[in-house]
């Protein structure tokens, strides 16, 4: 918000963030060209200190490359505040010449087709990976650059205790429930599988990391789930409900499940306390900050499917870089060098990894991370390279019960049969569907 907030005040406004675009507006210059003839855009992120000082490195670098451009930096706030100030403004055509946003099924509710720019023809498009396009495109075009890295969701595990064990990768889920059985029979003081209910989110991660083992055997599987046609109550969205339940009743998951937290789960698998935990890459950094010896015993799988086949890393794809439709002239040619400053030239993507934290893999084939990132983070990027990853399902559809936390909770605490949970899953993404005004539910 600084950023929105020190202008508004060097114009004279006091006005809520409801109206900041307008604001801005008002006070701003309809020509193209900044101090000295030079061209003069404007970049919006959201107000979190770390995509602040991103932003900032990647602007400073890029107007030394190019002099006759000046990008200035302003701020949203996190939210649903946020995401209504960036449709306000996109609204009222008087979004910054470029803005970073989430991708999937946030990003098609801006109406992209209406008041985004296409990006298709632009050079670095055709190096993307599909997985990535699919979560920034309609029918009608491409929208949106990566910013930032992809993290998978899978399975974290200890390293030190599959190498004690002389344990490999399971690649089916008969091969993952077989290897807890070793780790409990050899070590009965290590934990085989660690859930963590005390934070009911982490119960849906069994579910939502099986949905790339879904698109492989059904790849139309997420179009057909926002049509009202695809339920989770019926193969092969059922087995990960199936799965959880088993898993819940396989006497591999710690006693104290339904009080352990995240952070207490993602401390005892550093610690070799626990050897396995289904989670997402983006907790990587939790693990660096308060076990940083422990960094590179971790690595990651992806959530076995029962067919080796068919089983891929689901991946939570990074944000992305847009330009709105009322971008025009030279300010839209700005905005799409800068575009392709940040998002795919290496001197873009070296200060990503620089004032980043490595979660995952990058999108654009220009960028690296460095030899030295964890195991983990090389585990995820190897998935990537092999092709073997497909999104999670809120890229693809805008269908998502508000209680699956809660469903998947009971489901794994044997209160509720996998079967009876991804009923009323289905159940309560319906009523959703339905106040979205979505036919075929």
């Amino acid at each position: 918000m600084r950023g929105v907030r020190s202008t508004l005040r060097a114009c004279g406004f006091g006005v809520t963030i409801a109206v900041a675009g307008a604001a801005l507006a008002a006070c701003g210059s309809s020509d193209d060209s900044g101090a000295g003839g030079k061209t003069e855009i404007s970049y919006l992120v959201v107000a979190r200190e770390g995509s602040k000082a991103g932003a900032q490195a990647e602007i400073d670098a890029f107007e030394k490359a190019n002099p006759d451009i000046i990008v200035k930096l302003d701020t949203f706030p996190e939210g649903a505040d946020g995401d209504n100030l960036v449709k306000t403004k996109l609204s009222t055509g008087e979004m910054d010449e470029v803005f970073n946003y989430n991708a999937g099924a946030l990003f098609r509710a801006l109406q992209p087709d209406n008041q985004l720019t296409d990006l298709s023809g632009e050079a670095w498009a055709a190096d993307l990976p599909d997985s990535y396009k699919k979560v920034v495109s309609t029918d009608k075009g491409m929208y949106g650059a990566p910013l930032g890295q992809s993290s998978g969701g899978g399975v974290l595990y200890n390293r030190k205790v599959y190498d004690q064990l002389k344990l490999s990768v399971p690649t089916t889920w008969s091969e993952f429930i077989a290897n807890g059985q070793k780790i409990k029979a050899a070590e009965p003081d290590i934990t085989p599988v660690l859930q963590a209910y005390g934070d009911a989110w982490t119960a849906q991660v069994p579910v939502l990391a099986d949905f790339a083992n879904v698109t492989k055997q059904d790849p139309a599987w997420a179009q057909g789930w926002t049509a009202g046609q695809k339920k989770f109550g019926q193969s092969p969205a059922l087995t990960a409900f199936t799965h959880l339940e088993q898993l819940g009743k396989s006497g591999l998951v710690n006693k104290d499940y339904a009080s352990m937290t995240n952070i207490q789960a993602l401390k005892a698998l550093a610690d070799g306390k626990g050897a396995q935990y289904p989670m997402i890459s983006d907790q990587l950094p939790t693990i660096a900050q308060d076990s940083p010896d422990a960094v590179d015993d971790i690595g990651f799988f992806a959530l076995p499917a029962d067919d080796a086949a068919n089983t891929t890393a689901t991946i939570w794809q990074p944000g992305g870089l847009y330009i709105p439709r009322s971008a025009e002239g030279d300010k839209l040619e700005a905005a799409k060098k800068f575009v392709a400053f940040v998002s795919s030239s290496e001197q873009g993507c070296q200060i990503q990894s620089d004032t980043g934290v490595a979660i995952g893999a990058f999108v654009s084939p220009v960028c690296k991370q460095p030899s030295d990132v964890s195991q983990a983070v090389k585990d995820v990027q190897k998935y990537l390279d092999d092709g073997q990853v497909a999104p999670a399902l809120e890229f693809l559809s805008e269908v998502k019960g508000p209680n699956l936390d809660k469903i998947t909770v009971q489901v794994g605490s044997g209160i509720t049969s996998g079967a009876q949970g991804a009923k009323q899953y289905d159940d309560d993404a319906r009523k959703q569907a339905q106040q979205l005004g979505l036919s075929g539910w």
